[in-house]
């Protein structure tokens, strides 16, 4: 994920993105030696800039969350378009993201829906604690384990910048672990479903207990798809055991998209 750190002067809520979302030293190191993350990160900065004076309607509600993400400007529009295709072709069911963080991108969902003129409800599924810690089952372990407790947004944070955004109203909160809260969750129907669970375990969670929610030509969004291992593995492994050949669409070195298909194995 990228930090896009703003002054605590610029910030509602009195958080950093980049202080919460930082990436370590040795992960940095680790990265720059990867030539397309570096072209990547470039472009991102560019864009950002952009956003930062663009007249259009996302940039003008990026502005509004940008001190509260740690997702690029692309991903952010990938959530911006996928919330809008899903609504503008009717298709039915809530919308979900898993792993929230300082609450940026679930208030442009939020916002986004607001700008719509559509009520259905948000459901914002995170520890509300940090990021848990990896497991095994994460090939880049040793790097993912230095971000346990990071990306840090507390529900009383969250819920305090829905309510300065006044776009509080249709929104669930449910704080906890995927794997002990998802089972239980009580959404009946998915239209967009974004995950933004970092590690393996945490993805499977979400794919394992709301795939199968989502509507047919819903859209799933991954957020790590690109940047961690485990993540991706999780997104590959569910995929090929479901026979689901819906393709991954790119947003950025990091975000991908699919849109559900009417059956299992439709590509």
């Amino acid at each position: 994920m990228q930090s896009e750190g703003d002054s605590k002067a610029s910030n509602p809520g009195g958080l950093n993105a980049g202080d919460r979302g930082r990436h370590p030293l040795k992960e940095l190191v680790r990265r720059a030696g990867d030539p397309e993350w570096v072209a990547d990160t470039a472009l991102r900065f560019a864009v950002r800039t952009w956003d930062l004076v663009s007249p259009s309607e996302f940039s003008a509600l990026y502005r509004r969350i940008r001190s509260r993400t740690m997702c690029s400007n692309a991903r952010l529009r990938g959530l911006y378009r996928g919330v809008r295709s899903v609504v503008q072709s009717e298709v039915p069911g809530d919308f979900v993201e898993c792993g929230t963080a300082l609450g940026g991108s679930a208030a442009l969902i939020a916002l986004t829906l607001q700008q719509l003129g559509v009520r259905r409800t948000l459901w914002l599924f995170d520890t509300f604690e940090g990021l848990p810690a990896p497991t095994s089952e994460d090939p880049d372990f040793e790097v993912a384990s230095l971000y346990t407790g990071r990306c840090l947004g507390t529900l009383d944070e969250v819920q305090n910048l829905f309510e300065q955004l006044k776009v509080g109203e249709q929104v669930q909160f449910i704080k906890g672990l995927f794997q002990e809260t998802l089972p239980a969750a009580a959404v009946p129907q998915i239209a967009f479903l974004h995950i933004d669970g970092d590690w393996y375990e945490s993805v499977k969670a979400c794919l394992d207990n709301l795939y199968d929610k989502v509507t047919p030509g819903g859209i799933i969004q991954f957020d790590d798809y690109g940047y961690w291992k485990g993540a991706r593995k999780a997104v590959d492994e569910f995929l090929s055991a479901r026979g689901i050949g819906a393709p991954l669409n790119r947003l950025d070195y990091s975000g991908r998209f699919l849109v559900k298909p009417l059956s299992s194995n439709a590509p």
